[in-house]
């Protein structure tokens, strides 16, 4: 048996869900150049573009990093209740910023990405964390059917949410807004979560001589994440940006490597789902008593919680020049 101190060195474990996507393709990268971190398999799901695009994105990243030993599985195609929106208008029409890399050519493993989440967690229970990039979908479905799993997870970490106002509307981040649903299970499931949302996300912005840095690594993965962050810059440009691209989901990954990249506080989170304006708002509660809205004349009267149960630590600083560092000395090499 491994004793503390052989165990505290080996590799985490890690399944990344993603939807690539621009920024999941950085920080998919990321994590494959972390020797903290050992890459257990990627589950596209629908989102940024829809999964018959993030699915061979998937793919096509593992290939140009020479890791296609790290299977893939496809996941949900569509949010547990809801029409799929995606976000083109971000990542263009092909989720890579419209840089056309070669045709993948490997194959996504027969399983669906729910049934090898489960069992790989299950073979190896408390030792293979997730770190959710995408709408939460594939993880959600996965704790629907298999609601022992949540205690077998030692974290989730997710890029997603805010408690400082939404990207694709005022009150909602695109990841949660595109299935509130399933971030509600999951942030009711009991699996100790860590939320890195807006809050930080949007302060960690690439700046050009990082670009220029990843531009002119001598590392495949590197010289392609150049192409993609450029495509970034360049459309920020066009819609008269004055910052570098949000590296959103690969601060999920840099916390979850070390996690003092960020200032995480305990916190109450749960997911509106009612709302016609607010519907993907994270709600953050800081103590009890916890109220939700009053209820209508004829509802039943709305219980209030006077114990307050943290369920997830959410992400309010980051310390940028750290992480930066992190990512672009990682990837370029």
């Amino acid at each position: 048996m491994l004793n503390a101190m052989s165990a505290a060195t080996l590799p985490r474990r890690v399944i990344i869900d993603t939807d690539p996507g621009t920024d999941d393709a950085l920080a998919i990268f990321l994590a494959l150049n972390s020797p903290e971190l050992k890459v257990e398999a990627l589950t596209p799901v629908a989102g940024n573009v829809p999964l018959s695009l993030t699915l061979p994105n998937a793919l096509r990243l593992l290939e140009i990093a020479g890791r296609t030993d790290i299977p893939v599985a496809a996941g949900a195609d569509r949010p547990l209740a809801r029409r799929l929106i995606t976000a083109t208008y971000a990542h263009g029409q092909n989720g890579l910023g419209g840089i056309q890399f070669p045709e993948p050519t490997t194959k996504p493993v027969a399983e669906t990405a729910t049934q090898l989440i489960r069992r790989l967690v299950h073979a190896s229970p408390q030792e293979i964390g997730i770190i959710a990039i995408g709408p939460l979908t594939n993880i959600a479905t996965a704790f629907r059917e298999d609601p022992e799993l949540p205690r077998l997870i030692p974290n989730l970490t997710i890029m997603g949410g805010s408690l400082s106002g939404g990207n694709i509307s005022p009150a909602a981040e695109f990841n949660i807004y595109v299935d509130p649903e399933a971030a509600q299970i999951v942030f009711r499931s009991g699996v100790p979560l860590t939320m890195v949302g807006l809050d930080v996300t949007r302060r960690a912005m690439l700046r050009e001589d990082d670009i220029q840095r990843m531009e002119t690594s001598k590392k495949p993965e590197g010289r392609a994440a150049g192409k993609i962050a450029r495509a970034s810059m360049n459309q920020l440009r066009k819609n008269s940006a004055t910052g570098g691209p949000a590296m959103h989901d690969s601060l999920a990954v840099g916390t979850f490597i070390n996690p003092g990249v960020v200032t995480l506080e305990s916190l109450f989170v749960d997911i509106e789902t009612a709302g016609t304006l607010t519907a993907g708002e994270t709600v953050g509660y800081r103590k009890a008593p916890m109220r939700s809205s009053p209820p209508l004349t004829n509802a039943p009267e709305a219980t209030l919680s006077t114990e307050f149960k943290p369920n997830a630590k959410v992400a309010l600083d980051v310390n940028v020049d750290r992480f930066l560092t992190m990512l672009v000395d990682r990837i370029a090499g």
